[in-house]
Order: C-alpha cells, then sequence, then structure tokens
C-alpha cells in the first residue's frame, strides 16, 4: 500500500477494515498497486485458483534469422566476386523456372477430372518440370544435396512431415517425391509457381476457417487410403523457422491415423543462414545467389505408425514432433504461426522489441480457446495503451483504453493482471488475464446478467441514463464524464442505444470490464470522503 494510505483504525471489534485513501485519485502514487490486499474482482465469475498465474515469457525467437546480413569483410568481398555468378544464376533461374512452367501447362491441358489422381502420361510429363526444379535448386547454390535415409514405400507410410526453414525444401520435395501438398490458400496466386503447386494436386487450407481445416483433413485421409495418390506431404509448424528450433505442430497430418515418415532438413552454414525467418524474399534470393556454394542436408527419419486404434491424435503428434526434436537436437517451443501475427502487428507500429509480445500461441490456444486473430486485437488494444520501451504498460495508460477512472476497483483489476506485482503490465500479462476471466464459468452468465440489470431486460438496448445509474450505485466517484466514456466504448455503432449484441460482443473484446458489472461484496466505495471500507 502506498506510503500515503494511513490505517485510521488498527484493531478493530467487528471484521471491518477502513482505510483512508487520497481523495487525489488522479495523482501519480495513485497508481501503485504492489501491496494491495484487496481480493480477486472477477471472484463472482466462480474464478478459483487464487491469483493469476502467468509462466515466464521465453528468451527464445525461433523465427529470428541472425545471419542474413552481410556482416563482415569477408561476406561483402564474396559478394562483389560473386555478382556476375549471381547474374548467371539469375537466367539459369529464370529459364528453368519458364520451361517447367510451359511443361506443367502442357501437363494440365484439358484435365478436367482433377479429383482424382493424375494420369500416368500426365506425370511423366511432369518430370520435366521436376528436372527444370533440379536445375533450380543448382541456381541457388545447391550443388550436391546430401542425403541419410530413404523414403518409404508410399504403401508403408503415405503421409510425410517435414521441418519448414526455407522455400527450398518444396522444391526439394517437388524434384524428389512428387507429393500432395497441403499449402496456404495465398499460394495459389504466386505466378508462375501457383500453375506448378496446382499440378500436385495440392490441398487448399485456409488456418483461419474451421470448416476448412476440417475439408482438408477430410481430403487428406482420402488421399492417402488410394495408392493411386502420390504421398501426401505437410509442414506441420504451418510457416517456416529459422531451424534452430521446433514449434508447435498442427494436427492435420496426425488425425486420419496411418503411417507417417519424418524427415528433417538442415542447412549448415557458418557466414549465411539460409532460414527465411524475418527476411524477405528478394534478400534471401540474392544472398543465396552470391554465395560459392550452399549446404542442404535432408534425413529420413523411420516411419511412425499409430500405436493402436485407440491412440489419440494428439499423442500422435507428440511422438513424431519428438522425434524430429531428437533428431535435430533441439526443443520444441509452442510456437505457432500466430506469434508471427503478433510479431509483424507490433512491428508495424514500431515497437523497439516486436520478439517480445509473442507469447507460445500455440500454448495459448490450447489452455484459453482463443484464436490468433482474437489475440492479434487484444494486441491492438494493449499497444494502444502505449507501453514503453521494454514492452510494458503503466497503470495510467490501462486506464485510458478501458474508458476507466482511477478508483479502487480499477486498481483490483489492473493488479489482477499485475502478477510481477511492479506496477506495470506486459502483453503476455494481459492476454492471459483477459482469456482467463473470459474462461471463468460464470463470464457468459455475467454477461447476460449486466445487460439485463442495465435496463436491457425491458426495451432490448441501454441508454447511457441506464447505464450512469447502473455504474453510479456500484462507483459512487463516478461522474457523468466517466460513464459516458465507456458507455460511448459500448456503443459500438454510435446511435446512443447499446444492443445486447453489442454490449456482449464489446465485453468479449474486453472482458475486464465485466468487472463493472458483477457484484464486489468486499468493497464499498464512499462517494468523496476519501474512506474505503472493506467488510
Amino acid at each position: 500500500m502506498a506510503d500515503h494510505n494511513t490505517i485510521t483504525s488498527p484493531l478493530l471489534p467487528s471484521d471491518h477494515l477502513i482505510l483512508t485513501v487520497d481523495s487525489d485519485s488522479n495523482s501519480a502514487s495513485s497508481t501503485n498497486t504492489t501491496a494491495s490486499p484487496i481480493s480477486n474482482p472477477f471472484s463472482a465469475l466462480g474464478f478459483s485458483g487464487g491469483e493469476l498465474t502467468v509462466p515466464a515469457g521465453i528468451t527464445v525467437d525461433p523465427f529470428q534469422n541472425y545471419k542474413a546480413g552481410i556482416n563482415s569483410f569477408y561476406e561483402w568481398v564474396k559478394t562483389i566476386v560473386c555478382i556476375p555468378l549471381a547474374l548467371v544464376r539469375l537466367v539459369i533461374f529464370g529459364l528453368c523456372l519458364a520451361i517447367g512452367y510451359v511443361a506443367t501447362k502442357l501437363a494440365l491441358y484439358g484435365w478436367k477430372d482433377k479429383e482424382n489422381p493424375m494420369p500416368r502420361w500426365r506425370s511423366r510429363i511432369m518430370w520435366i518440370t521436376r528436372i527444370a526444379a533440379r536445375f533450380i535448386l543448382f541456381s541457388f547454390g545447391y550443388h550436391w544435396i546430401k542425403r541419410k535415409g530413404k523414403p518409404a514405400p508410399r504403401d508403408v507410410a503415405p503421409i510425410i512431415v517435414s521441418n519448414h526453414v526455407s522455400y527450398i525444401e518444396p522444391i526439394f520435395y517437388f524434384y524428389e517425391l512428387f507429393p500432395t501438398i497441403v499449402a496456404s490458400e495465398s499460394h495459389d496466386s504466386i505466378p508462375f509457381v501457383g500453375t506448378i503447386i496446382r499440378a500436385m494436386q495440392v490441398i487448399y487450407v485456409n488456418r483461419f476457417s474451421p470448416s476448412s481445416r476440417k475439408q482438408a483433413v477430410r481430403e487428406i485421409k482420402r488421399r492417402a487410403s488410394c495408392d493411386r495418390f502420390p504421398r501426401v506431404l505437410l509442414f506441420p509448424e504451418g510457416t517456416t523457422t529459422n531451424g534452430r528450433n521446433l514449434i508447435s505442430f498442427q494436427l492435420g497430418a496426425f488425425i486420419p491415423g496411418y503411417p507417417i515418415q519424418p524427415i528433417i532438413v538442415r542447412y549448415p552454414h557458418v557466414h549465411f543462414d539460409q532460414s527465411w525467418g524475418n527476411v524477405s524474399l528478394g534478400q534471401l534470393m540474392f544472398r543465396m545467389f552470391t554465395q560459392f556454394h550452399n549446404f542442404f542436408e535432408v534425413e529420413y527419419l523411420p516411419v511412425i505408425s499409430p500405436l493402436d486404434d485407440k491412440e489419440t491424435a494428439v499423442h500422435f503428434r507428440k511422438r513424431a514432433s519428438h522425434a524430429i526434436a531428437t533428431a535435430l537436437n533441439t526443443v520444441q517451443t509452442g510456437h505457432s504461426y500466430g506469434d508471427i501475427m503478433l510479431h509483424t502487428r507490433a512491428q508495424e507500429a514500431k515497437q523497439e522489441n516486436p520478439s517480445s509480445y509473442m507469447v507460445e500461441m500455440a500454448k495459448v490456444e490450447s489452455l484459453f480457446h482463443i484464436s490468433s486473430l482474437e489475440a492479434v486485437d487484444f494486441l491492438d488494444k494493449f499497444l494502444a495503451m502505449n507501453p514503453d520501451p521494454s514492452g510494458r504498460v503503466q497503470y495510467r495508460g490501462f486506464l485510458s483504453v478501458f474508458r476507466l477512472r482511477a478508483c479502487p476497483l480499477a486498481q483490483k483489476i489492473f493488479a489482477f493482471i499485475d502478477v510481477e506485482k511492479c506496477g506495470k503490465i506486459t502483453f503476455k500479462q494481459f492476454l492471459y488475464g483477459s482469456a482467463h476471466v473470459m474462461k471463468q464459468p460464470g463470464f457468459c452468465q455475467a454477461c447476460e446478467i449486466a445487460f439485463a440489470e442495465c435496463g436491457g431486460a425491458v426495451k432490448g438496448y441501454i441508454v447511457e441514463e441506464e447505464l450512469r445509474d447502473s455504474i453510479q450505485s456500484a462507483l459512487p466517484s463516478w461522474n457523468e464524464d466517466d460513464v459516458h466514456g465507456l458507455f460511448m466504448l459500448l456503443d459500438e455503432d454510435n446511435d446512443e442505444k447499446i444492443y445486447k449484441d453489442d454490449f456482449l460482443s464489446c465485453l468479449r473484446r474486453n472482458p475486464l470490464l465485466i468487472a463493472l458489472f458483477t457484484p464486489q461484496p468486499e468493497l464499498k466505495e464512499s462517494c468523496g470522503n476519501g474512506v474505503l471500507e472493506i467488510v
């Protein structure tokens, strides 16, 4: 508790504690929430387990490419010397891409029945494109490729999974195995490459659409069950990493329940890291063109089969990811594509350390069923609080975004998230706190009751006067301006009425505000005499 707060009656015969609080709630000292003994403001929702716990932030960034730039005298000299070679390689790349594109167009010409396996004669034409793909790898400096192990027969392992480091692996697998690939819908629009991908009878998936993901799993199962289709290739990480770590796996490859052959790729290097990571495609291609030779290793691991019909996809995934992580001699983190979205948004907002906003989204989704898009919305709100260079937000910024008046209840809400009790919160703490409140068993019901008690039960909407009466009955220190700010936040369409859908939607996006509408039996706030009574 701040030094200016004094206990006016240290020993009371009843179960009361009266605190005298400085009435100047806007003073800088009023932001101290580190030593407050006040209880959880969300206990009415069924919150159990005491204080909020948030895992410590992980220092690993599995997407960062640390050696993409030209950082030494040797690299500058080599780059300058290799520029003529890069021009020759660029010509070879363009020529091979054009040949492959023409051959693919010929193979696809007149083919209507694309739901069934590609006819054998069309597949033979695709060999021209596959050989062209090997010359494209040669143009990028992959003159030879080290292989360890062999691909299992298609009837033994109809599904293959691989870690994903660069755009080189899909080109290699296209040449080596010519599999059916599972890819994002956005790949179809890539010039030239989109046509070649279609020849692989790609299974498109929209990572943000549950129905699209379910349809993709059904299609994977259908093709894996038919020997006339090629193998199905998936990159279960869903994005590229720097190759030093393995990130979380999606379930798509494991739900069908067919044997899987894991494959790992490595890019040994000294001066130039070939991982895509956070590097632009143009920069990565230029750096590859200006190397004497780029190293690439592929290792085929033993086939992993489901233990029995009762093994879950989650357990099957765990065994496969463990095998790949062990072979790579690395660890698997809880990051996912959602963390890239968070990193990108923080980078667009010109934050000093965008990596600090990654939260291991796979773990967050598993714990709270929060989607990546919802997490980005929470990040937008957090960034509006004006975080400092370390990525932390102070009490004042928290109040301004939520349109809250500095009061004991607002301090309780902030202190609930401030798990380190330092007077500042990180994005991870804000996200975990918000998601944890939404997960409580009484959250949805509390939102419904709040709308009804604010006057929405009769007319189907709330006007500002009704909201003011409801808020001021619980928080007498709130004036009309304070309530008006909250009303504007809830009134999404600015029609001076808060309809139920708007009210519930706003609370789902700002779940911490539910504390304003739930019973706080332990807190009685006076209207202005600076006395706070805790029963």
